[in-house]
This record gives structure tokens, C-alpha cells and sequence, in this order.
């Protein structure tokens, strides 16, 4: 899988971390800077414990015109984005050998820089594309050509992709998935508020400007878009919620690929997949089957010209950021609804983004001989090891699972497998074709480099080694059917601070709460508890311990379904029930394995604070910063994340630490009884 995730990390945090409480005084003044200097102590740790931690920051840093939201992992991504054009810019002057990772690196960025050169070539790098969508004239045509345009990265119709055998995690499948729509959920064709109203009218009218932008006439532009519209609206109609994805079981319908014309018979599935680089398989894991039973009747239904507008609008709208300014401003002007943003990014800001698309871990490669070494990583290493034992204790105490799961439980811990900092392999590019003919045709062949590449695992062993992020990256994520946490360099950035600034309470709650407890929780909570020790999709549980862990769960369905970020606006509960539920365990194993550091044994204060209000501050400060309320409103529908004061205020009431070390007390705004706090790991 290819990232697009820049929350992008350096090494101001990571050479040497100490992860004990021997350092200097004068660590120990810095280390409480980093916490003191974000906090409004005008407001009380009982009412908003995030506004607490982080008002100070959030009232003294204003988000600025070109993003978002303005955050901790922001402030990140600017300090590495510099870093990375660096990169970029020495490697385009190398002058280095044909194939090299500085010339593909090189080559794509000065292509992508001149911008003059992209205004003189307009549409013509896509005009062969644009013929093959002239020359459809009926529904075997448009397949064949849709097949042609998924090679390039044009995803249209629905969605497909190679990954691991949900139940024989040993065998890469192919999947087949809803997809097909613009907007980024379901929701949006169908909710009857103003905003997303004028959201779906607005989209209509950016569908007219990228074809009127294209060629087309204004009148002819506007009877396509809404054409595209309608047929959208159909797709979305026949998708299933975003919280109807998270069932495993029911978005798995394996059959021969014989039986797909059983709920899709206009395809001819054997052709069509061969078509699309298909081979050695005879069968295919399909997730919403009623998806392509609707697909069928739309294929069977719309207008032939409806088609080609429609895939001419994917083909602009894929490649809008490598043609002339016009298509991405206009692309921008339509977005900017749902990002809230003021203006567009610089150009050279939206190349390193997409260079990273195609081809990050090249980027990665360089990256890590200069900012991480191999110090840092046994130091995180180690860290993970000792949230795996808080772990192993905690569920050996707990009351309400039988012993039996107990053991399937701690086998299926035992055997998760930690990757920190970056790959033991890098990922061969040797064959990615980049040149200087045109950005478009970079990422074109940067695109079908991928496309290859993830469709030639078919048939051959599961490369269990494999990242699916770059090194560089901000995040990080458990993959069930590896049963594997996988942390790269960037995740445990602090930006601005030096590792000996940093105290044992604030790494155990940024780093071991906030992402090493997090991530092995995943492999627990709704989703990952479904997939066995080898990453199986299999049922491990007792019934009663399964009907259990179900009741509980429920706590935090019905306790995130009373947050309302916005007017009219709340969490999903079911959808983001994985990642609260991760985000709580992660705190809650944070806090077993810092009480058995010297810092907090010693219990002396730093800065005013105890080592466990240290901690929850700490925990905090991963998730400090603000967001505008359109790209507020749209992650509330297309996010299984909670909004970032949520995973902050949310699960800590659910934390009895967190009364003991504030003294939280009935009538206070974070006080929840006892009996309806969130109790599962």
C-alpha cells in the first residue's frame, strides 16, 4: 500500500532517548518546558482537561491560510518538509547515473518544478487517455478501458487490491470493493443539512469547471456533471455506511471468479481481470456483493456518453496537481469546503506530498542515514517490550474473560512482531521509469510501477517484512493479518526538543500510550480481537468472554455517541469504537509500565507537576492542536479516527488514575460515574 500520510518525522527526539530518570537537572528544567509552556492553567484539569494541557498553544498559534488543522504533527511536517526538499534539490543537481534513487528523486522533482513547461504541454500528456475514452461506444468498450485507466492510478466503477487472505493470512488475495464515487463518503449524497447540500451543489458545479477546463462547452459541461452526479448518487446509494465496514465477517465473500457473473453479469469478470494484470488466481474476496449487483444495473442503465464524461472527470481529477495551474486551482476552490483551508499550498509543499506518494521510501532511504541510527531504535525497541509486559499482566488479572481465552490471548500477544524505524529491506524501484518528459508521465509511470508491484504478489509468499509506510512518516498502524505494530522513525517526534529534554513521564504517555499501547491494543479491540496469533480471521473466544468484551464495548459506542464537535455534528461511536478503544488501552498499559520507572517512584514534582499529572500532559501533548470545522465536519463522517480533543478528554474519564491524580469529583465536567466508565482491558 502506497502512503499519502505526511505527518512526517525528524531526528530531534530520536538519537539518543533515555528512557530512565538519571538525567541532569538541567534535562529535567527543559523536559518540563515542553509540557508547562502549551498549558491555560486558566482552566481547570476537571472541566477540559485538553484545553488544559494545550490552550496555551492552540490561543497563541493561529491556523494558518494554507491548512487544515495546526498541530503538533504540522509543526512536524514543516521541519521535515525542508528537509526533504534538500534532498530533492541536491539529487536534481547530482547529475546521477540513470536509475539511481537521486536520479528518479532528482528527475521527478525538477519536472514537477517547471511549472512553465506544464503550462506549455496542457492536456497533452493525457490526450492519449482521453482517445481511448472517446473510442468507447458500449459497455464492453467502457471496461476495457476503465481496466485500461486503473493501470495509470485512475480508479473508476470500484475499487480493487491485492492483500492478505483474511482467513490464510499465508496467501495474498485479490479483493474486490464498493467504490466508484468523488465525494469522500456516502453520506454526502444523501445527508439534508445546508452544509452538505451546498457541498453536493458545489461539487456539480466543480465537475462542469474541470470539463469546461478540459474542452468541453459550458453547456454541454454542465448536462455531463449532472449526469455524473446522478450516476454517483446510484454507486453511493448501493455502498455500505462507514460503520458497516469494520464487521471483517461481513465484508468477506470469497468466490470462484466463475461466480462473480452471479451478482454482476454485464462484466465479463475472466477477460476483465486478465485485463487488469489479474493472474495465478482462480477465486477473489469480495466485500459488499450487493455493491455489484447494483453496479450491474447501473452499467446496464446509463448513457454510454454518461461513462466517458465520468471518466474523463476521474482521468482530470486524478492528475489535476500535474497540469496546468488551472486544474489545481480549481481543484482547490471546490476542496477548500471541506478543509476549511484559506489558500492553496506552495507548489513546491504539493510536490514533495506527491513525491512522497510515488516513491517515499526512496526518500526514506536517504532519510534515515541521516537523521536515525540503530541506537534509537533498540532504545523504542525496548520501550515496546515493556508495554508488552504491562499487557501480559493486565490481562492475567482480569476478571471477566475465562482462562481458556486468557492463554489464546497471551500466545496471540507473545507473538505480535514489533518493526521500529524502518525496514531491514528496502522496496526495489529499480524498474520505476522516471524521467524528464513530463510530471504527468512520472506519476503515470510511478502509478502502474505500483500497480505491478502489489498485483505480482499473486501467487507467491507473503513478504512478512514489508512496510506499508515510509520511514519518514508520523503515524503508525497494527496490521492483523501480520498480527504486527509497525512504528516508523517519524512517530515519536517531539518537534523542537532534544531527547534528554524529555523526562520519563512525558515519553511513557507521547510514545508508549499514545502509539506503542495503541497499536497493540488494535490487535484487541473490535476488529483486531476477530484475527488469531497468525493472523487469521478466526474465532478465539468463548461465547460468554465474546458476548463480554461485545456489552463492554457498547460503553464506549454509547459514550462517543454523546460528543458533538460540532452543532448537529457527533462521533460515531460504531465507527470509531477500534480507536477509542485503542486509544484507552494504550493509556491504561502507558500507566502500568511508567509506574515501574524511578521517576515515578521517587513521585518528586518537575515544573510543579507530579510525575502522573506528567504523564497525562504528556499523553495530551500528542494530540495537541486545533482543526476548522469544515474539515472538522468531514472527518466526523469519513473518519473512523475521533477528533483529537476526544482521544484526549474521552478515554481519561474512563481512567481512575486520572480522578486520583486530579482530583476529579461529582459536578465536575470530566467526573463520569464509576458505573458507566469504559472497563475492557
Amino acid at each position: 500500500m502506497k502512503t499519502i500520510l505526511l505527518f512526517i518525522g525528524l531526528n530531534l527526539f530520536l538519537q539518543s532517548c533515555k528512557l530512565n530518570s538519571n538525567n541532569s537537572s538541567e534535562s529535567s528544567k527543559s523536559a518540563a518546558d515542553v509540557l508547562a509552556i502549551n498549558m491555560d492553567t486558566a482552566i481547570k484539569p476537571t472541566e477540559d482537561f485538553f484545553m488544559y494541557a494545550n490552550g496555551g498553544w492552540i490561543k497563541n498559534n493561529a491556523i494558518p491560510a494554507e491548512e487544515s488543522a495546526w498541530g503538533i504533527g504540522n509543526l512536524v511536517i514543516e521541519e521535515n518538509y525542508k528537509r526533504l526538499r534538500e534532498i530533492s534539490e541536491k539529487a536534481a543537481k547530482e547529475n546521477a547515473a540513470k536509475g539511481s534513487t537521486s536520479q528518479k528523486i532528482g528527475d521527478f522533482w525538477s519536472t514537477a518544478m517547471d511549472s512553465a513547461k506544464i503550462e506549455q504541454a496542457g492536456l497533452k500528456p493525457l490526450q492519449p487517455w482521453f482517445d481511448k475514452i472517446n473510442s468507447i461506444t458500449d459497455v464492453p468498450s467502457l471496461i476495457n478501458v476503465a481496466n485500461q485507466l486503473n493501470y495509470i492510478g485512475v480508479d473508476a466503477l470500484f475499487g480493487d487490491f491485492v492483500q492478505q487472505d483474511d482467513k490464510n493470512s499465508d496467501v495474498m488475495s485479490y479483493k474486490l470493493w464498493q467504490g466508484g464515487i468523488g465525494l469522500p463518503d456516502r453520506e454526502y449524497y444523501f445527508k439534508p443539512d445546508s452544509s452538505t447540500v451546498n457541498i453536493r451543489n458545489q461539487y456539480v458545479r466543480h465537475i462542469t469547471n474541470m470539463l469546461v477546463l478540459q474542452g468541453q462547452d459550458a453547456a454541454s459541461a454542465s448536462k455531463a456533471a449532472t449526469g455524473i452526479f446522478t450516476l454517483e448518487t446510484k454507486l453511493a446509494k448501493a455502498s455500505r455506511k462507514i460503520e458497516d465496514l469494520r464487521d471483517p465477517y461481513a465484508n468477506y465473500h470469497k468466490m470462484a471468479i466463475t461466480d462473480l457473473k452471479k451478482i454482476s453479469s454485464t462484466i465479463d469478470w475472466k477477460t476483465s481481470l486478465a485485463n487488469r494484470g489479474i493472474k495465478n488466481v482462480d477465486s477473489v474476496i469480495v466485500g459488499q456483493p450487493e455493491f455489484f449487483t447494483a453496479l450491474d444495473v447501473v452499467l446496464k442503465t446509463t448513457p454510454v456518453d454518461d461513462w466517458k464524461n465520468y471518466l474523463r472527470f476521474r482521468t482530470i481529477r486524478n492528475f489535476e496537481e500535474m497540469l496546468p495551474e488551472a486544474f489545481g486551482a480549481e481543484a482547490f476552490n471546490f476542496n477548500k469546503l471541506l478543509s476549511g483551508a484559506k489558500q492553496r499550498k506552495p507548489r513546491w509543499k504539493r510536490i514533495i506530498r506527491m513525491e512522497e506518494n510515488e516513491m517515499g521510501e526512496l526518500l526514506g532511504q536517504l532519510y534515515v542515514k541521516e537523521f536515525f541510527n540503530e541506537t534509537a531504535k533498540k532504545r523504542y525497541s525496548d520501550l515496546v517490550e515493556s508495554i508488552r509486559d504491562a499487557y501480559k499482566e493486565r490481562i492475567e488479572k482480569l476478571t471477566w474473560m475465562s482462562d481458556s481465552t486468557k492463554q489464546k490471548a497471551l500466545i496471540k500477544l507473545t507473538a505480535i512482531k514489533k518493526k521500529v524505524g524502518y525496514p531491514d529491506k528496502w522496496k526495489d524501484f529499480s524498474a520505476m521509469q522516471i524521467g524528464t518528459e513530463s510530471y504527468v508521465q512520472n506519476v503515470i509511470n510511478a502509478n502502474i510501477w505500483w500497480h505491478d508491484y502489489n498485483l505480482n504478489k499473486l501467487g507467491k509468499p507473503v513478504d512478512r517484512n514489508e512496510w506499508e509506510m515510509t520511514p519518514q512518516t508520523y503515524n503508525a498502524y497494527y496490521n492483523p493479518s501480520n498480527n504486527e505494530i509497525v512504528l516508523p522513525a517519524g512517530i515519536f517526534t517531539v518537534p523542537g526538543y532534544r531527547d534528554e529534554d524529555l523526562d520519563d513521564a512525558t515519553v511513557y504517555g507521547y510514545a508508549g500510550a499514545s502509539t506503542i499501547g495503541h497499536e497493540i491494543t488494535h490487535g484487541f479491540d473490535d476488529q483486531g480481537r476477530l484475527y488469531d496469533e497468525k493472523g487469521n480471521l478466526k474465532n478465539w473466544w468463548t461465547k460468554n468472554d465474546s458476548a463480554e468484551f461485545t456489552n463492554r464495548a457498547q460503553f464506549i459506542i454509547n459514550q462517543f455517541n454523546l460528543y458533538e464537535p460540532l452543532p448537529g455534528a457527533k462521533i460515531n461511536g460504531k465507527a470509531t469504537q477500534g480507536e477509542n478503544i485503542a486509544d484507552l488501552g494504550g493509556i491504561l498499559l502507558g500507566i502500568d509500565a511508567f509506574k515501574k520507572t524511578e521517576q515515578y517512584k521517587k513521585n518528586e514534582k518537575m515544573a510543579g507537576l507530579t510525575p502522573m499529572q506528567r504523564y497525562f500532559l504528556g499523553y495530551a501533548l500528542g494530540w495537541l492542536g486545533q482543526t476548522r470545522d469544515e474539515s472538522l465536519k468531514n472527518r466526523l463522517m469519513t473518519d473512523v479516527h475521533s477528533p483529537a480533543k476526544y482521544r484526549v478528554n474521552g478515554p481519561f474519564v474512563d481512567v481512575d488514575e486520572f480522578y486520583t491524580t486530579f482530583g476529579i469529583k461529582p459536578g465536575d465536567k470530566m467526573f463520569v460515574p464509576d458505573s458507566l466508565r469504559v472497563k475492557i482491558w
